[in-house]
């Protein structure tokens, strides 16, 4: 299964490195007022993220190499779970709050189960 976004997308692509990466959950983290209990990457086949009951979050290494504003979307997605653990319109609406819609991407739209 693809990582990549959706053929025709015309935006940059930008890597960065794990802990690069766990810098802007932990970031996204203190904005939105959570504390996750851990942070974890490693190859996910179906899904770019998911977060336990317990805080545990983990995220797909090929996040790594995609935009920011992606990155962005599905940090806070899993970031808001630790408040709301279903997605209901409490949550969409906080997802919306963080995340200027113009900016948002689904998950869904690349080909891979949302979070």
């Amino acid at each position: 299964m693809s990582h990549g976004l959706l053929a025709g997308d015309e935006v940059t692509l930008e890597p960065i490195s794990a802990d690069a990466f766990k810098g802007e959950v932990r970031a996204w983290a203190q904005r939105i007022g959570v504390e996750p209990g851990e942070i974890h990457l490693r190859l996910m086949k179906r899904k770019w993220a998911s977060c336990s009951s317990r805080g545990r979050l983990t995220f797909d290494t090929g996040l790594l190499t995609q935009t920011a504003v992606f990155r962005d979307e599905v940090i806070v997605h899993e970031l808001l779970h630790l408040k709301v653990p279903n997605h209901g319109k409490l949550f969409h609406t906080l997802l919306r709050a963080h995340i200027r819609e113009g900016q948002v991407y689904r998950a869904s739209d690349t080909g891979m189960v949302s979070p």
